[in-house]
């Protein structure tokens, strides 16, 4: 099943909280990619940024976690990709920490150890990892133990569209299928699995396709569309929380940057046409010819965002680096 933008059946409320998602998130991803690239100062290289490691950045992803986490409260669970600033953010992660964290900071979730890739957070039951298609085993047992307890939580597990042919896709699918278990199964097909777009590795030209294969609903949205994704993780949310087992559903969306910061991207030919695909200022259109959204309304989530973020920014900043010599503290059980 394919669904494309529909009709404007949500209330103003709905739609304008997913809108202010997707700017929080944009702006959070903004302010890092500055800091990534920032000159540290007298005394550091230059160029090199206060933020460690690789970067891997969701900007263009945003419908797919807002119109999915909007079904969600911090009771149920998400298990993200090494690309999960978004889903963290729209699944309501404390952002102070969570930039603590990118910045390798005592204070971060992971009290620095972990980065960007390796976010957990038990307040929120989110996680992540660098590994593709890692966080579709954890989720099944995330699922399993909120079947056992009967209160109605769901797991939802994302990936990207280049993850959907590793057995742990495959198993976790099946597994989730024969237990009928409480979980929504979230492919982000953004055209480029690194670098290989998907004719080029995957036979079918629909994931969402592969649902029939395990006896669960599989749903295909197209054009990045966040009511459309909204709707559907609606009735994924539902069916998982009725007891009804699992659903598939795979988002055509779009990658703005780079595979991670950094990259040149020679592989892409659509580069000179990625800007106009924006989903931010798109959706924005949308609501201001609905009557939705005014200036002052579209100025006032934007700096209220971006002071969020600074605030955030700000306290990574001010936290202490860890002292070296605890680098196995925390690591191990």
């Amino acid at each position: 099943m394919t669904a494309t933008t529909t009709p404007p059946t949500l209330d103003a409320t709905t739609r304008v909280g997913l809108y202010t998602t997707m700017v929080l998130s944009r702006a959070f991803e903004d302010a890092m990619l500055r800091e990534y690239h920032a000159d540290k100062g007298p005394g550091f290289d230059i160029g090199k940024g206060l933020v460690p490691g690789e970067m891997h950045l969701s900007s263009g992803q945003e419908p797919v976690a807002a119109g999915v986490c909007a079904h969600l409260t911090n009771a149920d669970a998400v298990t993200a990709t090494h690309r999960p600033h978004h889903f963290a953010v729209a699944h309501g992660m404390d952002l102070r920490r969570m930039a603590a964290e990118i910045f390798g900071r005592q204070t971060g979730l992971g009290r620095g150890r972990g980065g960007h890739m390796h976010l957990f957070d038990p307040d929120t039951h989110f996680s992540c990892s660098g590994i593709i298609a890692e966080g579709y085993p954890p989720a099944l047992g995330q699922a399993f133990a909120f079947s056992r307890r009967g209160d109605g939580q769901v797991a939802v597990a994302v990936t990207g569209e280049g993850a959907a042919n590793q057995g742990a896709f495959h198993e976790s699918l099946n597994l989730a299928a024969l237990w009928k278990l409480p979980v929504v199964f979230v492919v982000e097909d953004n055209d480029w699995g690194i670098s290989v777009p998907r004719s080029a590795s995957t036979a079918v030209p629909n994931n969402a396709d592969r649902a029939a294969a395990y006896g669960m609903p599989g749903e295909r949205i197209e054009d990045n569309a966040v009511e459309a994704v909204y709707e559907a993780a609606g009735r994924a949310v539902a069916r998982a929380r009725a007891g009804a087992g699992p659903t598939l559903i795979e988002v055509h969306t779009v990658r703005l940057l780079g595979h991670f910061e950094g990259d040149a991207q020679g592989y892409r030919p659509d580069l000179e046409d990625v800007p106009g695909r924006d989903p931010i200022p798109t959706y924005e259109a949308t609501l201001r010819e609905a009557g939705v959204l005014e200036d002052a309304d579209a100025r006032q989530i934007a700096a209220e965002a971006r002071q969020r973020v600074e605030d955030a920014i700000e306290f990574a900043k001010q936290s202490p680096i860890p002292d070296p010599a605890t680098a196995t503290s925390y690591v191990f059980g």
